[in-house]
């Protein structure tokens, strides 16, 4: 795929704009949004993101190794932004276990999903690198999917305790303060510097980023081999996720079945990534470092895949929790 640098730097440059317009509207005015202002930004973030896979399909409409560059966008931001809603969860039990007043949370939420950008960025780049110099990382990237897969569906209750290792370490070690002051992370007292619970839920918010960070990189890469692809869609991932935070609420909690439907996801994906790794093999200890004569899966069909798994997941959760509570 060619990409021009002009492209690079309008991406990075509206990128840079939505963050510092999200900055200036929370720092301002933190506050707890309305429904609407909520369904008003997210339609429009999703428009753009399907506006940008139009104009990818139109203006970039030769074809990959992995199919349609417009349909590997597709595929990769559906799958960027089932695992952020996944992150979600985690961000609403986060916000439980600190109690962050709901004027604040807005704040510690554009954060956490700065923190998720850049940790992002920094694993695309790490992954081109990687893909470019060594042909045997998508065994490795297959691998990884498939023990995550495993460990997602062995483990599908999320942990309502927010205070990981390094938050606990941190509030062994530091002066902590319960007073919330903001975005303010230290306060000085008598002499002495505190940590503020601000500090402690960011730092939550940052270690929780980069194992998602670990999760999509190698998920994404699976459906599509350009870092340009790879960065857009999770940037269009990201962008409605303050906003889906607010609009969903309590029904994050009725996605009974989202970290079975994401397990589903990551399996498909990484017997993707195998078949591919399979197909372009140079191990020499595998068919003789010559590759080998398997099926590859289309991103037609990856997207397909993505879509029916989806709505599933989203549809029986909806009614069999429903359905619960009515019982109940």
């Amino acid at each position: 795929m060619q990409v021009s640098l002009l492209e690079w730097a309008i991406t990075v440059g509206v990128t840079v704009a939505v963050l510092l317009f999200d900055v200036v509207v929370v720092a301002r005015r933190p506050h707890e949004p309305t429904i609407k202002e909520c369904a008003t930004y997210l339609g429009i973030y999703v428009g753009f993101a399907i506006a940008f896979g139009i104009w990818v399909a139109i203006f970039h409409n030769t074809s990959g190794p992995d199919g349609d560059y417009g349909l590997q966008f597709f595929a990769g931001w559906l799958t960027e932004y089932s695992l952020s809603v996944d992150n979600l969860f985690i961000f609403l039990i986060i916000m439980a276990s600190f109690n962050v007043p709901r004027k604040f949370q807005q704040e510690a939420l554009l954060v956490g999903i700065i923190l998720a950008l850049i940790f992002r960025g920094i694993f695309i780049a790490l992954g081109a690198v990687a893909i470019d110099q060594f042909s045997w990382i998508f065994y490795a990237f297959g691998a990884f999917l498939l023990y995550t897969a495993i460990k997602l569906v062995r483990d599908t209750d999320h942990d309502d305790d927010a205070e990981n290792g390094v938050v606990r370490f941190a509030r062994r070690y530091f002066n902590t303060t319960d007073e919330w002051l903001g975005l303010k992370m230290f306060v000085k007292k008598n002499g002495k510097t505190f940590i503020t619970p601000m500090f402690l839920v960011i730092l939550s918010l940052g270690t929780t980023d980069l194992l998602f960070a670990l999760d999509s990189i190698p998920a994404i890469y699976g459906l599509t081999s350009e870092p340009y692809l790879v960065f857009t869609a999770n940037v269009f991932a990201l962008m409605g996720l303050r906003q889906l935070y607010f609009l969903l609420g309590d029904l994050l909690k009725r996605l009974i079945y989202l970290s079975q439907g994401l397990a589903f996801l990551l399996a498909f994906i990484g017997v993707k990534l195998v078949l591919h790794a399979l197909h372009e093999n140079e191990v020499p200890f595998i068919n003789g470092g010559e590759a080998v004569g398997v099926p590859e899966i289309s991103t037609v069909l990856s997207l397909g895949v993505l879509v029916a798994t989806l709505t599933i997941t989203a549809a029986v959760s909806l009614v069999v929790s429903a359905r619960r509570e009515k019982a109940a």
